[in-house]
């Protein structure tokens, strides 16, 4: 009689697990001169196939269209030839980056003549649960790659025709250089079903990490048995000091806000010190209104809007906590830096706050107060990103505190072992 495996009576989720576990077994050991020629392949397959990951994007743009998807969720969705470019340039990046696979951590000879090193290793089966932004699609794969990681992508129905376009080409271009295919799997199933069942695959799955908006999130990490490394929406703060310098507030502003509006590190509240709003508000309502963006003011806000060109609408206690992916910021005008980092800490979801100021004393004690990944001294809200930080791309911007916090490169989708090495040692 023919015994069958455990891979036969499998679901389709769980034997694309399975698979998975034995590709990232080959993975693990692999040199970096071996993972690095696979991305360097995937990024040259990706611009020799650019017209087929387009063309299948815009029956994705298409249909979000006709549903009445925002122009923010469109354009988080859209490639063109240039961005498909762009993603390769990404990959490259990567491959550049130095392999964290095998660095010492730490290490010591002990008193008894033993050596100790802890090193770092692969996370192993990287489960990805994300929406409509296609170019996670090669970001992900792309990072876990160069870790030794194996990836399961599981992007949303909106860009089911994209991600499956991509992955094609992601498969192609690894096993072309000798790499098993498997490393790169799209979920089978376009169904809630197929990612209720990655969040069942413990044993098969090692983690999952969840990219989108706070529902999908607070779902992953309250019913998920799988680990979870939790990635927060982004309702980021821009924070003008009564020292700060105008134009340099305008511009950080503007960008903040404006500058693309679908991504998490963008700005969705600006709050503004007493002091100096008399003689800021006016010109960063004008400026906000050039950019085209909708500003959700309270009642002081509003008393320095009469002559603006903005379009101004009174705030609601729902605008403080909201993340808009929109042309639309809340506005305030608050009494101290004290008061901002009160508010801040009331409504932040931990994400990304910037200060404009010329007074080094309020910088220190902003970043010192604010508790949130990543904290802004005259920049932009903007540049809290994997590629912005020197990381190549990331896999997301962890809001949690446990093993990852900001922008994930590398390091970050790697755990440790210790490597024990004696001379017939025997504990006593």
């Amino acid at each position: 009689m023919t015994m069958l495996s455990p891979y036969d009576s499998m679901s389709p989720v769980n034997q694309a697990a399975y698979r998975a576990k034995g590709a990232a077994a080959t993975l693990a050991p692999l040199p970096r001169a071996a993972k690095d020629d696979a991305l360097l392949a995937v990024a040259d397959a990706l611009e020799v196939r650019a017209s087929e990951i387009v063309e299948a994007n815009a029956q994705d743009v298409a249909k979000a269209r006709e549903a009445g998807t925002s122009d923010g969720m469109v354009d988080r969705l859209t490639l063109t030839p240039e961005r498909v470019r762009a993603i390769a340039s990404d990959v490259r990046d990567v491959a550049a980056l130095p392999d964290p696979v095998g660095e010492v951590v730490r290490g010591s000879t002990l008193p008894n003549g033993i050596d100790l090193r802890q090193v770092r290793v692969p996370l192993g089966v990287v489960g990805i649960i994300y929406e409509g932004r296609p170019n996670v699609t090669v970001d992900a794969a792309a990072l876990c790659l160069k870790s030794g990681n194996a990836v399961l992508l599981r992007g949303s129905s909106s860009a089911y025709r994209s991600n499956t376009a991509l992955v094609r080409v992601l498969r192609d271009a690894v096993h072309g250089a000798g790499l098993p295919a498997d490393a790169v799997q799209l979920v089978p199933g376009e169904s809630r079903d197929s990612v209720h069942e990655l969040m069942r695959a413990r044993g098969l799955v090692d983690v999952l990490i969840p990219r989108g908006g706070a529902s999908l999130i607070n779902t992953i990490v309250q019913e998920s048995v799988v680990p979870v490394i939790e990635t927060g929406t982004g309702n980021c703060h821009v924070y003008v000091d009564a020292q700060a310098d105008l134009d340099t507030a305008v511009e950080i502003l503007v960008n903040s806000k404006a500058q693309r509006v679908g991504v998490c590190n963008a700005a969705e509240t600006l709050l503004v010190h007493q002091d100096i709003a008399a003689e800021f508000l006016p010109r960063a309502l004008d400026a906000l209104a050039d950019a085209g963006v909708t500003v959700h003011a309270d009642e002081r806000v509003m008393a320095h809007a009469k002559e603006s060109r903005a379009t101004v609408v009174e705030a609601t206690a729902e605008d403080w906590e909201t993340e808009y992916l929109s042309y639309d910021i809340a506005a305030a005008v608050v009494d101290s830096l004290d008061k901002a980092v009160e508010h801040i800490r009331l409504w932040t979801s931990g994400h990304t706050e910037a200060i404009v100021t010329t007074s080094q004393t309020a910088a220190r004690r902003f970043t010192q107060l604010v508790d949130s990944t990543t904290v802004a001294v005259n920049a932009s809200t903007r540049f809290t990103d994997g590629g912005q930080f020197g990381f190549g791309a990331e896999i997301g911007i962890s809001t949690q505190k446990l093993h990852a916090r900001g922008p994930m490169g590398l390091p970050e989708l790697t755990s440790t072992k210790y490597i024990v090495t004696g001379d017939g040692h025997v504990r006593r």
